[in-house]
């Protein structure tokens, strides 16, 4: 009779608070508390973990540009300057990229200039097989005709050879050179000596003149 009477005390309010979380402990429940930490930690943890792996990302980008810098000053000769006073001297980067380009268009210019004297040498050795050529055909004419060309050549032949190589060459020197001011006459003296004047073009000319002479002559 007493324990019914000790339920009965109860108020219906007292019941309600106690059963309702908002009014236990100040409103809070300990084990959402730690689920929310359990949270803020595993965020903060992958915050790390993502400013870690990007902190080395760059790092390892930088290294690598460091090192390009330092294989370009190791490489490029004009860029190893040393003062043997103070020892090696660090350059800085626009000026080792800069030195960089200057030598690589060094390299482009000595390249096409080697291959201009390669081309110079095989039309040389081209001009020489013709006139190998040409020279076996004469020695070969010589030897079917002993007698030809056992005369003495006199001085008078010897002037006309002259005088037809110095005609050709004066047609193309006269049409070449241009008289308006001494200045334009001799730029156009070196144009006309490296154009008309080559031992190629001379060859060719001096073959010529022979040829006619030998078929005047014989």
């Amino acid at each position: 009779h007493r324990s019914k009477m000790a339920e009965s005390s109860v108020s219906p309010e007292d019941s309600w608070s106690r059963s309702d979380p908002a009014y236990s402990d100040n409103g809070f429940d300990p084990d959402d508390e730690d689920s929310d930490d359990r949270h803020e930690t595993v965020k903060d943890t992958y915050k790390d973990r993502r400013r870690q792996a990007h902190t080395q990302a760059e790092q390892k980008r930088r290294d690598a540009i460091k090192k390009g810098y330092d294989d370009l000053q190791a490489i490029v000769p004009t860029c190893q300057q040393q003062d043997f006073a103070i020892g090696f001297q660090k350059m800085s980067k626009a000026t080792i990229l800069q030195k960089t380009i200057d030598y690589i268009q060094f390299l482009h210019k000595e390249k096409k200039k080697q291959e201009e004297e390669l081309s110079t040498l095989r039309k040389d050795v081209m001009a020489l097989k013709i006139m190998k050529a040409n020279y076996e055909q004469i020695v070969k004419a010589h030897q079917n005709n002993p007698q030809q060309g056992m005369d003495q050549v006199s001085d008078e032949v010897k002037f006309n050879v002259f005088q037809s190589i110095m005609d050709s060459l004066f047609q193309s020197f006269n049409a070449s050179i241009s008289v308006a001011s001494f200045q334009e006459l001799s730029a156009c003296v070196f144009s006309w000596i490296e154009e008309h004047c080559k031992p190629k073009t001379l060859r060719e000319i001096v073959i010529g003149v022979l040829r006619q002479l030998n078929n005047q002559l014989y």
